[in-house]
């Protein structure tokens, strides 16, 4: 693949309203990273149609020439792909509300990726992304990479290594890159000048040094956080992550740090340490599903009417992003064998050396065009070893629930995720579950 000079990419789940700045971060490197045809692919036609409007627009501003295909068929979307950007979001925010509002319920975190709203999405995203996977090996370049951004980001990660374990596919987070932005803007540096160590799961881990070029400034950081959290001192940030919600969650980092200061923690270890305050602090009838129903959904989708109605439109609000810039980032150093260093998800197979070899780990990685090769970590501390296994055997357990249809492993997932207090309340929760998701999960006996 690297001797190809321009490349067929599809974005999987073309309808998200995320796929705008998705393509503006793209052609942005279209002198380095050209596209032969861009490929928008969605079950969900007339919410992609909408998304669409936009994406064109995109391309009339920064690469009129570059064609746009649009459409609902696999065969159409994946012909000779090189790249297939993956952001699916199976059940839409209606479902998303549903997995954060059924745990609050019972006094249970309720989050779209932590706690039994993870599980749930889990559940959900295994069997589509079996499918894209299908599609690719089918219809594909020889040579594809999917790169996935679709969550929750462990899971599918692990089920995809169980179930497809040959397929072309880099699991990638960027709630590390949007932390490190913060980061740069808290060291009055540039973000891509930033070096960080780093280990855990997906949405479960920790920095463990931050260096600026050569120079170490990990404790200069760690004093900071401890008393600011990750918001920056003039509040930057950007608008993705500049909602109240995302702002109480930079800030509940100080309090991470100030209880256990030998590491840098990611933001969404709040919902594993902090829960009971989660859970005190959240409005169980408007959770973040609904306040991005209410925000970006609203705002995209408006606009596109707007556009339609009137011809005028102001695209600025799509075009901010980490988002974006990274996926695009890592593609690039796939295509050209560059080597650049990011964190993302492997099978462990020794980084850290006192874990499981199969767990699927998110450490620092070279990237090539044969795929990452990770760091090595090492071994880690007790108490963050311990919290680790205890999350991986969950997340496992589930994907063992969804493959063999499994009611007692599902049971046992929600009862040893740390966020659940108990197996009275872990059966509550995924009984109700279940009857909410029956158009999506796998029958569980």
């Amino acid at each position: 693949m690297k001797k190809k000079t321009n490349f067929n990419l599809v974005i999987v789940g073309g309808g998200s309203t995320y796929t705008p700045g998705i393509v503006k971060s793209l052609l942005d490197k279209k002198d380095q990273f050209k596209l032969e045809q861009l490929r928008l692919y969605d079950n969900n036609k007339e919410r992609q149609d909408k998304v669409a409007v936009l994406v064109k627009k995109v391309v009339e501003m920064f690469d009129p020439e570059l064609e746009v295909v649009v459409t609902t068929e696999p065969e159409e979307a994946f012909s000779d792909a090189d790249f297939i950007f993956a952001q699916m979001r199976v059940g839409l925010y209606k479902m998303r509300e549903l997995d954060e509002k059924i745990p609050l319920k019972y006094g249970v975190v309720g989050q779209e990726t932590c706690g039994p709203g993870g599980l749930a999405y889990g559940l959900r995203t295994i069997a589509p992304m079996v499918e894209i996977i299908d599609f690719c090996e089918k219809y594909a370049s020889r040579e594809y990479w999917i790169v996935n951004y679709s969550n929750p980001a462990a899971i599918v990660a692990k089920a995809m290594h169980r179930l497809r374990p040959d397929a072309r596919i880099l699991n990638i987070c960027d709630m590390p890159v949007a932390i490190m932005r913060n980061m740069a803007n808290i060291l009055d540096c540039d973000r891509h000048d930033i070096v960080a160590d780093y280990f855990g799961l997906n949405h479960f881990g920790w920095f463990t040094k931050i260096r600026v070029g050569e120079e170490d400034r990990t404790e200069e950081l760690k004093a900071y956080v401890k008393e600011h959290g990750y918001m920056p001192p003039d509040e930057r940030s950007e608008v993705r992550h500049n909602d109240a919600s995302w702002k109480h969650t930079f800030d509940n980092a100080k309090y991470l740090m100030r209880m256990f200061p030998d590491y840098l923690p990611n933001t969404y270890m709040q919902y594993y340490l902090l829960s009971d305050q989660i859970v005190k602090d959240a409005n169980k009838d408007y959770t973040r599903a609904n306040e991005v129903m209410d925000g970006r959904e609203k705002r995209i989708f408006d606009t596109v009417d707007k556009y339609l109605a009137t011809g005028e439109i102001d695209m600025t609000p799509f075009f901010t992003g980490v988002h974006g810039e990274f996926i695009v980032e890592v593609a690039m150093s796939l295509a050209y064998n560059l080597r650049k260093r990011h964190l993302v998800m492997v099978p462990n197979c020794g980084s850290i050396s006192n874990l499981p070899e199969d767990a699927m780990v998110e450490v620092p990685a070279y990237i090539t065009s044969e795929g990452p090769e990770a760091v090595r970590v090492g071994e880690i501390p007790t108490f963050y070893k311990g919290m680790i296994e205890q999350q991986e055997a969950c997340e496992k357990l589930i994907v063992e629930a969804a493959i063999e249809g499994s009611y007692e492993k599902a049971l046992m997932a929600f009862t040893m995720n740390k966020t659940v207090p108990d197996a009275f309340t872990a059966k509550k929760i995924l009984d109700e579950m279940i009857e909410a998701n029956k158009e999506y999960w796998p029958e569980l006996k």
